[in-house]
């Protein structure tokens, strides 16, 4: 390979890194062509990208990224895939379903809206994560709860009168 040829492949993973913000490394090695095909149509249905990369490169991406990813370099060794999903738990997700099957890839490293997981023992952490729009799921019915107690005891027989309310609020407390 050229040194032109790396400075492109170097020039598109600084591309990649700099427009995501779920970024996992998975080790690949050991899978056959049609492990590897399943992966790859896996990867598809479920929205991730997925690319086989020169550690060497990648790590110089990540060098000359404004993001940090210092933590991962130990993680650059071996056979290195990247995964990239808008949904930060998706490829983690994905990880644990196939190797149901199989005892590959496995999980080097991940780096999730800033955070870093090194290691394969973080696949189940990983999977548990909320993307963002759960999180504001649960945060919406958090907030809508209360409001829900406080109309369905102003809609109900005891809630018709302040007093029923008062009584209705006390015996919640209790």
């Amino acid at each position: 390979m050229t040194r032109e040829e790396k400075n492109k492949q170097i020039e598109d993973l600084m591309t990649i890194l700099g427009a995501t913000n779920n970024l996992y490394i998975a080790d690949t090695s050991g899978l056959n062509a049609e492990q590897t095909s399943d992966l790859r149509r896996a990867c598809f249905k479920a929205d991730i990208e997925m690319t086989v990369v020169k550690n060497a490169l990648l790590k110089k991406a990540m060098e000359r990224s404004p993001k940090n990813f210092d933590d991962i370099y130990e993680a650059l060794k071996g056979n290195s895939s990247i995964m990239i999903s808008e949904v930060g738990n998706a490829p983690a997700k994905l990880i644990k379903d196939f190797r149901k099957k199989s005892n590959k890839p496995l999980l080097k490293a991940a780096y999730i809206d800033e955070a870093i997981f090194v290691g394969d023992n973080q696949l189940d952490t990983l999977v548990n994560l909320k993307s963002k729009n759960e999180l504001i799921g649960e945060i919406i019915l958090l907030l809508e709860s209360p409001m829900k107690n406080v109309i369905s005891a102003l809609q109900g027989g005891g809630g018709q009168t302040i007093a029923g309310l008062l009584k209705t609020l006390e015996e919640r407390k209790a």
